[in-house]
Order: C-alpha cells, then structure tokens, then sequence
C-alpha cells in the first residue's frame, strides 16, 4: 500500500472538497431512504450497541469484548438477533446502526472494508425474501432518483458516470442463483467453492460482468450462520440473498429468511458450532414466540463508496478506521 491508498488525516479529509462532495451524497441517499421506508409504514428504533451476544457470522473478524458491571459484554458487529425480537413491538423497524468488526489485516488492501461502519437494518415480520428483495430495489431506486435530482453537481464535480447510476435503476435487478455464480466465476478462471459465500474477488468479477445490480440467492447450508432460515422444500439450501453493485463494487447488502422456530435454531446453532447457552435472552424469547421475519443491512459507507464513484470504502467515512491502522 502507498500513502495514496490510505486516509490522511483528519483535517485534511475532512477540509477535502471530494469528501465534503461524498458526505453530502451520503446524507442525501439516507433522507431519502428513510423517508422511503417511513411511506412504507417502518418505524425507526435507536440500535443498541452493547449486548451479550451479537452476529456471529463475520467472515473472520473478531468480536470485541466489554465489561459491563462484571459480565462479558460485545460490541456490536450487527444487531441481528435484536431486529428479529424488535418485531415483539413493531412489525417493521429499521436502524441507522453502528457497527465494530475488527477485521482481518489483509482486508486493509481490499478497498472496501472498515473496522467501524454503518449499515441501514430493516427486519419485517410474516413476510418473506422476495418482499424484502423487492424493497431493497424499490428503496435503492427511489433513494438514487432523489440523489440524482438534487445532488448532480456534486456527482459531476466527483467525475461520477451519471448515466451508469440512471442505467443502474431503469430496469429490474438481475437475481442469480449462488449455484450459477459459482458456475460463471469457475468458467471465468476463478476458483470458487461450491460450499462457500462468494469470495471478495469473485463478487468484484460478478458485479464487473453486469450493468444492473445482481441478488445472490440461495446460498447452501454451510455458509451461512444459523439465523438463516433453510428452504423447507429444498434441504441444504437457505433463503438468503447479498446484493452486488455493479461497476465493480460488489456487495452491499445481505439478508434473507430468519429461523423463528426454536426447536430448529437449536439444531442450526449446534450445526454451525454455535453454544446455546450464549444465546440465552434471544432463545426464551424465540421459545416463548416471536414472529417470522425476513430483512436485511445494507452498508452505508460502502453503498456510498458506489454512489459517489470512490475508490477507497473509508473516503465514505469522516472519521475512517481500517484494520491495522491507529486512527483518531
């Protein structure tokens, strides 16, 4: 890596007209995502930061431990289970949440990854992938419309491609099964395993090859974490989907079905090595009921990184942090 590469420091970041340019896209693209999922009927809940227990399935990254009063605390990496108990109150929630991944140091080079970044999580009870898929389209297109109507001088004075951003939204998204892109990256010369989530340079290779966002869809049993529902009608396959960008910049959203029955999380966590007894809140209240639910977290730094035509994921980010680095 060269200096280039990497933030500089804070006064010079965030003094740069190209970030002041980012960030204003960044706010615009959540005004309009909100007000989106506010017409669609959403509530928005605070996130909690703090938890017993969060996301385990992290692609590597290690969690970080807090004391609280005596008890081993995490910070959260993704507020998964809490969406999914959120739906007690309400039966479809959205955060604006935080999130801390100490991610492994070679993803530093990756240009797309942060130890400390946002996602926009959506969970909505009794429904199911295809409805959530369908909001994710509807806000993303909604969402870039507004961008583009009030945001193109910024966008022209950042070099972005406006007219790939109106091809991007004037037709419906590709979906593509995990089977056929493991199928299309072996026949590009790509080593890709059936058993495995898509590789970071395979998805950059699958969102190169299409002008128009792309779902993955099911995912087999194996590369997903516990709280993905299995197809009932086709074993060993889940009902989850990643959403790629085109141009290159990959994955930006992941979801999917959740397991609300108990008795089958159960035999999912023992499945993917998970211990029961850590889970022990959320497991009395799946035992007790909560509603079946399908959602998704979409990564706002990087979404950004896509809209604004940036490189680098931390040039979305005013106080980026990337693994290995001391930052402010």
């Amino acid at each position: 890596m060269t200096d280039e590469t990497l933030p500089p420091g804070p006064r010079a970041h965030l003094s740069s007209p190209d970030t002041r340019r980012i960030l204003r896209l960044q706010n615009a693209f959540l005004r309009h995502a909100r007000s989106c999922l506010l017409d669609e009927g959403f509530v928005e809940l605070l996130p909690p930061i703090i938890g017993p227990v969060t996301d385990p399935g992290i692609r590597g990254a290690k969690q970080i431990d807090v004391d609280f009063y005596g008890h081993r605390y995490k910070l959260m990496t993704s507020a998964f289970v809490y969406k999914q108990t959120a739906l007690l109150a309400y039966d479809k929630i959205f955060y604006v949440a935080p999130n801390v991944r100490m991610e492994p140091l070679e993803t530093c080079s990756t240009q797309r990854h942060l130890v400390e970044f946002h996602q926009l999580d959506i969970e909505m009870a009794h429904t199911s992938r295809e409805e959530v898929t369908a909001l994710a389209e509807r806000l993303i297109a909604r969402a870039v419309e507004g961008v583009l109507s009030e945001m193109e001088p910024e966008l022209d004075a950042l070099g972005r491609d406006l007219d790939a951003l109106r091809a991007m939204i004037a037709a419906p998204f590709e979906r593509l099964r995990h089977a056929d892109a493991v199928s299309r990256l072996i026949d590009s010369g790509h080593a890709q395993s059936a058993a495995a989530e898509i590789d970071w340079e395979g998805e950059r290779i699958l969102s190169e090859s299409s002008p128009r966002p792309v779902f993955l869809t099911d995912y087999p049993k194996g590369s997903r974490v516990f709280l993905e529902r299995e197809d009932s009608e086709r074993p060993g396959i889940l009902r989850t989907f990643d959403l790629l960008m085109p141009e290159g910049y990959g994955e930006v959203i992941s979801g999917g079905e959740r397991e609300s029955d108990y008795r089958r999380l159960i035999t999912r966590m023992r499945e993917t090595g998970e211990n029961p007894a850590k889970y022990g809140w959320y497991l009395e209240e799946v035992r007790q009921g909560i509603p079946p639910s399908a959602g998704f977290g979409l990564g706002i730094q990087r979404f950004t990184r896509y809209l604004a035509g940036a490189t680098y994921v931390w040039q979305a980010a005013a106080f980026p942090k990337l693994p290995g680095l001391v930052s402010p």
